[in-house]
């Protein structure tokens, strides 16, 4: 008796090459949204020498009216 072989059927192929578009989409996407979000990050003012970072910005502002009761 010979060992019994898994059928590769349609359904596991089309799943495989499903999964391996979507990873190649994600790859060429994602160093794109890294590039501009550094490019983003540049463009903030530097931080205060002596402390004193904290700028209350309207993504404070939403994130405070979230917690309110």
């Amino acid at each position: 008796m010979s060992p019994a072989q898994p059928k590769l059927s349609r359904r596991t192929l089309f799943a495989g090459a499903g999964t391996a578009g979507a990873l190649a989409a994600a790859a060429t996407v994602i160093p794109h949204g890294v590039e501009q979000g550094q490019a983003a990050t540049d463009a903030t003012k530097p931080a205060p020498e002596k402390g004193g970072g904290y700028q209350l910005t309207e993504h404070v502002k939403r994130y405070y009216k979230t917690t309110r009761i």
